[in-house]
């Protein structure tokens, strides 16, 4: 046994002898072209990293050794034995600059992305929300949830619940002495949002498109303790007829932003609302007042039935900061304070031809004639192949036994069929 263990042992010394100085002399002649792409690459995803959420601290902030093991670029020149010139690596990493981009090559890019945002909403956007403004969107029925009002502001909401996808709200909110460009500037202010809306933790403009008024945004909104935060990437536009302004915004995919696992990123989210000039409730004839009619729904990634639940309790404590909020944006624009970015581009509207609007009264009467027709106009001939049936069930009784089950089974069947004859199509309206 002993002689079998030194055997073993004598055949492996050489061997572990053998890796070990393969590994030195691997790392001592290692040339230098081996390491370099891999220090490139981590420096360029750390930089894309740290400039695509600039409400994050740097790793190099978050770090109590400034300078010495902060950046990754040098981690990876210290594991790389033998060579540890640490200032060899400062004085290379010193005498890298950015390379300036040429002022035509970067005006003609901006040109093409705002083509490019331009086209992210169309009228068929406009065509969706208008369906839902004059409820003749085909959908379910909505489903009543509460009224709430205050001094100087009333709330209606509604929720239905369609056959695939997230449940469905509708409200209705009136704002007394407010007018709807005013209403309409505050909702767009993202600048000014996170004074009132403190759900918001980060917001920025990726791009505009100033022809259209086409923004795309960049949210990330904080969610309770047991969720994550909520990405969003948001494509608005605001269509206008006669001082009614059509505001659309939906989830649309933009490349220039990589999606990452954390916050999870809500692909399906649509949140968009009328905004139009109302009667007062003081009932002086005068429409001093502004109606909001808003219709809303994402995929959180939550189940429905628990989204529904906490959706219903918290949605008139998030409602009530709206008003205080739009408030002291009336108060500061009383004062002269400057538009931010995201306000003048909420004054770019597109405006809505009379014929366009016509033209979707009366493809929407067109449609819903033909609805009508079809439920209540039977086809020609439509009974004659029941009477058939139920004739032959009858030939077919005759024919058999006279067992009571038998002719109990059969005449059930013909019965059955009779009933289903008497019934009368329901026209939903």
């Amino acid at each position: 046994m002993l002689g079998l263990c030194a055997d073993v042992v004598l055949f492996l010394v050489p061997v572990w002898i053998a890796f070990l100085v393969g590994v030195v002399i691997g790392w001592a002649w290692k040339p230098k072209w081996a390491s370099l792409g891999r220090v490139e690459l981590s420096c360029s995803v750390l930089g894309q990293s740290d400039s695509s959420f600039p409400f994050l601290p740097s790793k190099s902030v978050m770090s109590p050794l400034k300078g010495f093991g902060s950046d990754p670029c040098l981690n990876s020149f210290k594991v790389q034995w033998p060579s540890f010139d640490f200032r060899s690596t400062d004085a290379a990493a010193a005498k890298q600059k950015p390379t300036s981009q040429s002022p035509a090559l970067f005006e003609d890019s901006s040109t093409s992305e705002a083509v490019e945002i331009s086209t992210l909403l169309s009228e068929e956007d406009l065509t969706q929300l208008w369906q839902l403004v004059e409820m003749k969107d085909g959908g379910p029925s909505w489903v009543h949830m509460m009224d709430r009002y205050t001094l100087s502001m009333n709330y209606q909401a509604w929720r239905r619940d369609p056959k695939t996808g997230p449940p469905q709200y509708r409200s209705r909110t009136v704002f007394e002495d407010a007018t709807p460009e005013m209403v309409r500037d505050f909702f767009w202010d993202d600048d000014f949002r996170s004074k009132w809306d403190d759900m918001l933790a980060y917001s920025a403009t990726v791009g505009d498109c100033p022809s259209t008024g086409t923004m795309v945004v960049h949210w990330i909104r904080k969610f309770p303790f047991f969720c994550s935060d909520r990405e969003y990437i948001i494509g608005r536009r605001i269509w206008e007829s006669e001082r009614s302004y059509y505001c659309v915004t939906k989830g649309v995919q933009y490349p220039s932003i990589p999606r990452r696992n954390k916050p999870r990123r809500v692909d399906l989210y649509y949140s968009s609302w009328c905004i139009r000039a109302v009667e007062s409730r003081k009932n002086d004839g005068q429409r001093t007042a502004c109606e909001v009619l808003l219709f809303h729904y994402e995929d959180m990634g939550i189940p429905n039935e628990i989204a529904k639940l906490g959706i219903r309790q918290g949605m008139w404590g998030a409602v009530k900061k709206i008003e205080p909020g739009l408030r002291s944006y009336q108060k500061a624009r009383a004062s002269g304070a400057p538009l931010s970015r995201p306000a003048n581009m909420a004054q770019i509207n597109t405006k809505i031809s009379p014929e366009f609007v016509k033209t979707l009264e009366e493809s929407d009467d067109a449609s819903e004639v033909g609805k009508a027709d079809a439920v209540e106009k039977p086809k020609a001939g439509g009974n004659l192949p029941k009477v058939l049936f139920i004739g032959g069930i009858l030939v077919f009784a005759l024919s058999l036994n006279h067992g009571l089950l038998t002719k109990a089974a059969i005449f059930s069947v013909a019965q059955k069929f009779g009933n289903f004859r008497r019934r009368r199509p329901e026209v939903r309206h």
